[in-house]
């Protein structure tokens, strides 16, 4: 079985945990049957992985999810997309992928799966029905649908009569929703099983390639716009397998909430008269919550957010009025923290902290608009400037000019401060990788 998990935009009604860098997906918020703290990818992958021990898992994302991705999972093949263009352009990127870089033929079938979900075991089975309806030619798409427990306009619905889908309805009112279950609707999962020649007939209505590299430099020509709108909803030979369990979307902080089975995480003193109330505080400064009632607080490096936990889902419009860029960030090596940043019209300056694990590496990489000083705080290890190696142990300090190569390896763990000058905005995407 080959499944291609879908990771894909910040979940920003999450914020201020969630944001361009740390998506909503890799917040380790949720308990495992050990008693560890894992994020809905590491959950996901381990009930997949459970289900089927034969299964080959890609993950399609961006670059600046690559590292935690690594980080989190281990050695993930992934799938990176050039440029943020919805589920469509993915999808027909990890076809190509799957078709010319893996070798599958057209015929092949695979799957394509929400990296975020939250469901049971029977969830993650099913999914070799899903796959065997196309495969065997009961549809040319297999869905997935889980049997509603209650009408609501979050999600979309499949309307479907034994086994075949006869429409959707995306996201009714909850009048029409009330009626479409009654009528035998599901709610839609997301998850699609396709054949590889299928996707890419579908891409080579937009671009000419024979290669995956082709498409993945033609990818911002491709539409932006979802699957679902451009394949499946023109599809007439879809096949549905029904899920009847636990399935849910941890996307606010009242559905999130619900399933972390604690009320308090980190630095935080919340007293007893505090009743339905979550705190979660990722910052070294102490937190007290008195006296508040069905709510959730939350402080780290981003910001600080306190709301009432009925209209939490309603936040996203609020985010989108805040445009200060990450201030934290996972990578594969490590992490990194900004500790001032001010953008001035002809200068600027950004400062961080890294922390690089022991034994790991940093990107080597160079950057067209800024320039760096890296002071070592702690640790010992080696930084390589255009091909040169030397050795750095605290106190050390390396000057990077404008596109001068660099990197730094971490024999023990390595703590420095990172100094960016520019003229312009200083951004993770002044980045060349090598």
């Amino acid at each position: 079985m080959n499944v291609v998990l879908l990771s894909g935009g910040s979940g920003k009604r999450l914020w201020p945990l969630s944001n361009d860098t740390l998506s909503k997906q890799f917040l380790k918020l949720l308990k495992n049957d050990k008693g560890e703290y894992e994020s809905m990818v590491q959950r996901v992958v381990r009930q997949m992985t459970t289900a089927h021990k034969d299964v080959n898992i890609f993950a399609s994302c961006n670059l600046t999810q690559d590292g935690i991705l690594q980080r989190q999972l281990g050695e993930i093949e992934t799938i990176l997309e050039p440029s943020r263009r919805n589920t469509f352009p993915a999808i027909a990127l990890a076809a190509a992928y799957l078709r010319y870089e893996k070798q599958m033929t057209e015929e092949d079938v695979f799957l394509v799966c929400p990296i975020d979900v939250f469901a049971d075991m029977k969830y993650f089975e099913l999914l070799a029905d899903v796959q065997n309806a196309v495969i065997s030619g009961e549809g040319r798409i297999g869905l997935l649908g889980a049997l509603p427990t209650y009408p609501t306009a979050k999600y979309g619905y499949i309307q479907q009569s034994g086994g075949s889908v006869i429409g959707f309805v995306e996201k009714p009112p909850e009048e029409e929703a009330e009626r479409l279950i009654a009528e035998g609707a599901l709610w839609n999962c997301g998850v699609f099983a396709l054949k590889v020649g299928h996707v890419l007939e579908h891409a080579r209505k937009y671009v000419a390639f024979d290669s995956f590299e082709e498409l993945h430099n033609k990818y911002d020509t491709l539409p932006k716009i979802s699957f679902d709108y451009e394949v499946v909803e023109k599809e007439t030979s879809i096949n549905v397998t029904v899920y009847d369990g636990v399935w849910k979307d941890l996307g606010t902080w009242l559905t999130l909430t619900d399933e972390m089975h604690i009320n308090t995480l980190g630095n935080v003193v919340m007293s007893d008269v505090c009743e339905n109330t979550h705190a979660l505080n990722m910052l070294n400064t102490p937190l007290i919550v008195h006296d508040i009632k069905d709510a959730v607080v939350v402080a780290c490096h981003d910001g600080i957010m306190v709301s009432g936990k009925a209209k939490s889902a309603t936040l996203k419009p609020l985010t989108e009025l805040i445009t200060q860029r990450p201030m934290y960030e996972q990578c594969r090596w490590g992490d990194y923290r900004v500790l001032d940043y001010k953008q001035g019209v002809k200068s600027s300056s950004l400062v961080k902290r890294l922390r690089i694990n022991a034994g790991q590496t940093m990107n080597y990489q160079y950057h067209n608009k800024r320039s760096e000083v890296w002071v070592i705080v702690s640790g010992r290890g080696v930084s390589t400037i255009n091909g040169v190696d030397a050795n750095v142990s605290p106190g050390s300090v390396i000057h990077i000019p404008i596109k001068a190569k660099h990197s730094i390896s971490a024999i023990t763990e390595l703590e420095l401060i990172e100094v960016q000058l520019g003229e312009d905005e200083l951004e993770e995407g002044d980045m060349v990788l090598i």
